[in-house]
C-alpha cells in the first residue's frame, strides 16, 4: 500500500537545543535506530505554550527541566520522513514534524541527567561542539539542524565567551 504523504499533516513539535556553558549541544542517541543521535524534541499538547512543551520534553525525555529558554526560532521548520518510514511512525498521523526550535541553557550539572525515564528514548548522551552536529544527525534532519544551528550561531557564540 502506497501511501499519498500530501494528504497527511506535519505534527506540531518543540525541538530543544540544550547547550551548557562551553556552547557545546545536549545529544541523545535514540534506543530505537542504531546510531541516531539527535537533540530533544517532541510534540506540542493542546493548549501548552512551546517553552512548557520544551521543559515538559526535556523532564520526559532525559529525566531534568533545569533549562533557561533563551531563544526561539523565528520560523517554525519542517522535515518530512523518508518513504521506509512513512506510515510506521506516530501511527501514521504525520507525514514529518513541523517544529519550533527553542535554544537552552543547561542549569543543572550532568548529574541530573537520567536517561532512565518512564519512557526511555535514548540509551547514550553527550556534549558537542556545535559545528560537529550535523555530521552526527540522520540525513533526513540535517536540513533543520543547519538552520537551527544558523539561527542559534550568536546565543551560541555568547555561551562560549561567559
Amino acid at each position: 500500500m502506497t501511501i499519498d504523504r500530501s494528504t497527511l499533516p506535519y505534527r506540531p513539535c518543540v525541538g530543544i537545543m540544550l547547550l551548557n556553558g562551553r556552547g557545546q549541544v545536549f545529544i541523545a542517541k535514540r534506543c530505537d535506530m542504531a546510531a541516531a543521535w539527535q537533540m530533544p524534541q517532541g510534540g506540542i499538547d493542546d493548549g501548552e505554550t512551546v517553552d512548557e512543551a520544551a521543559l515538559r520534553e526535556l523532564k520526559e525525555e532525559i529525566g531534568t527541566d533545569r533549562a533557561e529558554i533563551l531563544a526561539r526560532t523565528t520560523e517554525k521548520l519542517r522535515y518530512d520522513l523518508p518513504d521506509h518510514l512513512l506510515g510506521k511512525v506516530w501511527k501514521g498521523r504525520w507525514r514529518g514534524q513541523e517544529q519550533v526550535w527553542v535554544a537552552a541553557r543547561f542549569t543543572g550539572v550532568d548529574g541530573d541527567i537520567d536517561l532512565d525515564t518512564e519512557h526511555p528514548e535514548f540509551d547514550a548522551w553527550k556534549w558537542v561542539d556545535a559545528d560537529a552536529l550535523p555530521s552526527l544527525i540522520v540525513p533526513f534532519k540535517r536540513p533543520v539542524y543547519e538552520a537551527v544551528l544558523a539561527e542559534f550561531r550568536d546565543v551560541i557564540a555568547g555561551l562560549r565567551r561567559s
